[in-house]
């Protein structure tokens, strides 16, 4: 920059660049002293949550002891953390087990994530707790999700396309139960729902 410019313009640049450092050093400041703190401590009040959970103490697991926080609360203290983040999975599971199947649909809605697996087994349970509430045609989009989002499980795979095509039969939708079970036929035959599917395939008037 020639001095001229510098002169029009100097003051400017030094401006922007300041701002720039401050921005930047705020960033890592903030991530050092509060982000990754907070999701140290959020990851501290899940341990316990985790444990009564495991334990099938879903009320327990949700709203803790008088000592330690449950999901709940961890969700509304550690919600943007990625702990406070899996609590809504566990919440919403929670819901589910204790009967809730409103308060479970909230809570699953909430939750997503990138790991295949357990976005599966969400999709899975918003299925659960749709067809809980007789909603057939939300309960059954959730178990097509479920069944196709990660072709490779074949424990969970074939049991949500298998329960898509039985709520396609109860909704008196043949054709759609027909398709669901012949995916679990071809692409799993070697799974447990794949080795009787015949007989469900035969009942709808498909045959070998």
């Amino acid at each position: 920059m020639t001095g001229r410019a510098w002169e029009k313009y100097g003051k400017q640049v030094t401006y922007a660049l300041i701002g720039i450092i401050v921005v930047v050093g705020g960033f890592f400041a903030y991530r050092s002293l509060i982000s990754e703190p907070k999701e140290k401590q959020a990851s501290e009040a899940m341990f316990r949550a985790e444990e009564y959970y495991r334990m099938d103490s879903a009320g327990l697991a949700l709203n803790g002891d008088q000592v330690n926080a449950g999901f709940l609360k961890i969700i509304s203290r550690y919600g943007g953390t990625k702990a406070g983040k899996l609590a809504n999975f566990y919440a919403g599971d929670c819901y589910l087990r204790l009967g809730d199947f409103n308060n479970a649909v909230k809570y699953l809605k909430d939750f997503s994530t990138p790991v295949k697996q357990l976005q599966e087994r969400t999709y899975g349970l918003l299925g659960d707790a749709y067809s809980e509430l007789n909603k057939k045609e939300e309960a059954v989009e959730q178990y097509k999700k479920a069944g196709t989002y990660f072709e490779k499980d074949e424990l969970f795979s074939p049991e949500y396309l298998f329960r898509a095509g039985y709520l396609y039969e109860s909704m008196g939708k043949t054709q759609d139960a027909i398709a669901m079970y012949k995916v679990i036929k071809d692409k799993y035959p070697n799974t447990q729902r794949g080795a009787e599917i015949d007989k469900y395939l035969a009942r709808l008037g498909v045959t070998q």
